[in-house]
C-alpha cells in the first residue's frame, strides 16, 4: 500500500532544472535512502512530499488520514517552550491529555473536595489509558536520553544549534508518523546516538524517506534507494551496498551501449561519405536511420568530482603540542597535552560533544589560545582547515560575489596533480560546477554545495596539512567517496574531527580519543579498530568485576591448597552444608521481594519520576542479588553432586 505517490512531478530553479517527471510511490514498510550530489535536489523534493515547496508540474497524492512529519536540516523550534513541551509538540491528543492530567492533579491538590474536578480526572485517565499517553513522557526523556540530553527544564532558546536539531529529532520520533522525512538525521550526533538512532529506525514501524552522508547508516537502515541525477530518478530495490553494485553494473552496460552505437554511426557515416544514391526505398531509409542515429543524446556518466590539486612539500617538523591545557567554566577539556605530529600522520579525533575536539582544532590553527603550553608550527607547514562552520565563513566573506571569482581569487590558472595549469572554469568543472552555476552569486548555492566549494578553495592553495573538521556533514557521498580517495594519496599530515563511522574507516590509522576530564588516549588503526579495543577493555573490565564479586572464602582457599590433584573431588564443608541449604530460602526470598517491588512499582501514579526510578534501582539490585546468590548455588551444588 503506498502512502506517497508522486505522478511524473517537475521543478525547475531556472539555472537548474531539479525534477524532470519524476514517477515513483513510497509503501508503508519503505525504508528508502535519498541520494544524488549536493544541489541535485534532495532537500527539495523532501519539502515538497512536505508540502512546503511548491512543484511546477504533476502531482503528489498522499491518503488524507497519514500523518506525515519532516526533520529538516534547520529545525524551526519555540525557544521559548522547554525541552519537554517541544517534544511533546507533535504528539496531538496524547500530549494534550498529559498536560491536562497535570493541571488537573495540580488544581485537586488545592481543592480536593471539587467533585466536578475529580470527575473530568477520571474521565481524561481513561482516554490516556486508551490511547496509551501513559508512556508519552517516560519515552520522550528516554529518547532525550539517547541523544545525549539530560536537562529537560532547560529552555529551547538557550542551546546550541547541534542541540537544537537533537530535540527536533527526538520531537519527530515521538510523534510516530505514518511516514517520517528526514534531512541529515546524523548530523551533530555522536557515534553513540548514531548507533542508538540506526537501531530505533529499525523498529520504526512507519515508512521512512531520509537523506544522510554516512554510509553505514544507509546500510543497516534502507531497504531502497532512490537517486536523483540531473532531474532523472533512478530506483534502486536494496540498501546502499546493492545500489553501488547495480549502479556500477549500469554504467558500465551504457558505456558499452554507447560504444557500440558509435561503431555502428562510423561505419553508417562512411558509407554516406562514399556518396550512394538515394533513389531506392530502401537506401532513403538507410539516411534516416542514419540522420536519427547522429541526433540521439546519450546521457553521460553521472558527474563526479575530480580532485586533482597539488600539494607543497612538507618539513620534518610539521606541528608540536607542548603540555597543552584548556578549560572552560572550571571544567578541563584537554589536559598537559604532548604529541608532535609527523608528515605521515592520518589522526581521526574522537570524542563526545562538547568533549573539546573543535577547541583542539582551533588551538592548533591560532584562533583561541591554550590557558598552558606551547603550539609549535613548522617553518613549511600550510595548514587548510576545513571546519563545520564553512558556511558562515563563506557569509562572512561576500554571498554576492560569484562563484568564478571567489576562485579566482587564488589565481586565473591553478596547477593541478600532474603538473599542467587549468583554469578556474574548467577547475569548477571538474567541482561539478556548470558553468551556468559558476556566474551565479554564491547565495545561490546549496549548503552542500557552499562546503563543496569551500573545500575546493582550500585545497587550490597546495595545504600541506589538512584539518578536518566534521568534513562529511551536508557533503553527498559521491564527494565523499572521492575526496577520501584524495586523502588517500594526500602528501601530508591529515587530522580528521568526525563522528562519520565510515569515512573514519576510510581515511585514517590512529585514533585520538578525548575522554572525561580533559585526557587523551590513542589507538592504533581506524574507527573499526578502535572499537574492537573498547570491547575487548570493557570484557576484561567485566571479567575484574565478576571476579572481585565472588571473592573465595578462607574454607575454600585452605580446600583448594590441600589438593594436589585437581581433578580429586572433595566433599562440601559444614559451612559450605550450612551455606547450600540457606541459599534456597535466600533466593526464594528474593523472588518474593522482587514481585512486592515490581508491583509497587506498577501502582506509583504518573510522573513521579523519583519514586519510579527509585524502586528501578531495587528491582536492578534485587535481580543482580539474585544472580550472585544462583551462581554460588549452582557452584555448591555441582561439588555436592
Amino acid at each position: 500500500m503506498s502512502i506517497i505517490t508522486l505522478q511524473s512531478v517537475k521543478k525547475d530553479f531556472g539555472i537548474k532544472e531539479i525534477l524532470k517527471d519524476a514517477t515513483f510511490n513510497i509503501d508503508v514498510n519503505d525504508k528508502v535512502g535519498l541520494i544524488g550530489t549536493n544541489g541535485s535536489g534532495k532537500s527539495t523534493l523532501l519539502k515538497m512530499i512536505a508540502g512546503l515547496e511548491q512543484i511546477d508540474g504533476g502531482q503528489i497524492l498522499t491518503n488524507s488520514g497519514d500523518k506525515i512529519i519532516y526533520l529538516p536540516q534547520q529545525p524551526d523550534l519555540d525557544e521559548n517552550l522547554t525541552v519537554l513541551e517541544q517534544v511533546f509538540a507533535d504528539s496531538g491528543e496524547q500530549a494534550n491529555l498529559v498536560k491536562e492530567y497535570e493541571e488537573l492533579t495540580d488544581k485537586l491538590a488545592h481543592y480536593p473536595e471539587d467533585s466536578a474536578l475529580m470527575s473530568r480526572l477520571s474521565n481524561v485517565m481513561q482516554q490516556m489509558d486508551a490511547v496509551g499517553a501513559w508512556e508519552l513522557e517516560t519515552n520522550a526523556k528516554i529518547i532525550l536520553t539517547k541523544l545525549g540530553i539530560s536537562d529537560f527544564e532547560i529552555k529551547v532558546g538557550t542551546l546550541s544549534g547541534g542541540y537544537k536539531k537533537r530535540i527536533a529529532l527526538a520531537t519527530a520520533l515521538l510523534a510516530e508518523p505514518d511516514i517520517l522525512l528526514m534531512d541529515e538525521p546524523t548530523n551533530h550526533l555522536d557515534a553513540l546516538s548514531v548507533e542508538w538512532l540506526q537501531g530505533y529506525l529499525n523498529r520504526f514501524r512507519g515508512a521512512l524517506f531520509l537523506i544522510t552522508h554516512d554510509r553505514y547508516f544507509l546500510d543497516k537502515v534502507t531497504n531502497r534507494i532512490i537517486e536523483i541525477d540531473r532531474g532523472d530518478i533512478f530506483t534502486y530495490s536494496g540498501n546502499y551496498s546493492y545500489y553501488l553494485e547495480k549502479k556500477a553494473l549500469a554504467e558500465e552496460s551504457a558505456i558499452s551501449s554507447q560504444r557500440k552505437h558509435q561503431g555502428v554511426l562510423r561505419r553508417e557515416l562512411e558509407w554516406l561519405k562514399r556518396g550512394p544514391k538515394a533513389r531506392s526505398t530502401k537506401q532513403k531509409a538507410r539516411i534516416q536511420r542514419i540522420q536519427a542515429m547522429r541526433e540521439t543524446d546519450f546521457k553521460q556518466a553521472q558527474g563526479k568530482v575530480d580532485i586533482s590539486t597539488v600539494s607543497r612539500r612538507i618539513g620534518k617538523k610539521v606541528i608540536d603540542l607542548k603540555s597543552i591545557i584548556k578549560a572552560y567554566n572550571q571544567r578541563t577539556l584537554i589536559k598537559d597535552l604532548t604529541y608532535e605530529f609527523s608528515p605521515e600522520d592520518r589522526i581521526g579525533i574522537i570524542g563526545g560533544n562538547g568533549a573539546g575536539k573543535s577547541t583542539l582544532m582551533n588551538i592548533i590553527t591560532g584562533r583561541i589560545p591554550p590557558d598552558s603550553g606551547t603550539v609549535e608550527i613548522g617553518s613549511t607547514i600550510h595548514i587548510a582547515y576545513f571546519d563545520q562552520h564553512s558556511e558562515d565563513l563563506l557569509s562572512a566573506i561576500n554571498e554576492e560575489q560569484r562563484v568564478i571569482d571567489y576562485v579566482k581569487e587564488e589565481g586565473e590558472f591553478i596547477k593541478i596533480a600532474d603538473g599542467t595549469k587549468i583554469s578556474a572554469s574548467q577547475l569548477l568543472e571538474r567541482f561539478l560546477f556548470p558553468g551556468s552555476q559558476q556566474y551565479a552569486p554564491i547565495h545561490k548555492l546549496s549548503g552542500g554545495e557552499k562546503r563543496r566549494l569551500f573545500l575546493l578553495r582550500l585545497l587550490v592553495s597546495a595545504p600541506n596539512v589538512l584539518i578536518l573538521d566534521e568534513p562529511t556533514n551536508d557533503l553527498d557521498v559521491q564527494t565523499l567517496a572521492v575526496l577520501e580517495e584524495y586523502l588517500e594519496d594526500f602528501s601530508g599530515c591529515v587530522i580528521v574531527v568526525s563522528h562519520d563511522r565510515y569515512f573514519l574507516d576510510r581515511t585514517v590509522d590512529t585514533i585520538f580519543a578525548l575522554e572525561e576530564g580533559g585526557n587523551l588516549r590513542q589507538y592504533p588503526g581506524n574507527y573499526s579498530v578502535y572499537l574492537d579495543y573498547k570491547k575487548a577493555e570493557a570484557a576484561q573490565q567485566e571479567a575484574i568485576n565478576k571476579t572481585k564479586e565472588k571473592p573465595k572464602t578462607n574454607t575454600e582457599e585452605k580446600s583448594i591448597s590441600s589438593q594436589p590433584e585437581p581433578k580429586k573431588r572433595r566433599r562440601l564443608s559444614n559451612w559450605e552444608q550450612r551455606e547450600f541449604a540457606e541459599l534456597e530460602d535466600k533466593i526464594a526470598q528474593l523472588e518474593v521481594d522482587k514481585a512486592a517491588v515490581e508491583k509497587e512499582l506498577l501502582n506509583v501514579p504518573p510522573g513521579n519520576y523519583t519514586q519510579v526510578q527509585k524502586l528501578y534501582e531495587q528491582v536492578e539490585a534485587i535481580n543482580q542479588a539474585v544472580d550472585i546468590a544462583t551462581e554460588r548455588w549452582l557452584e555448591l551444588a555441582e561439588i555436592d553432586s
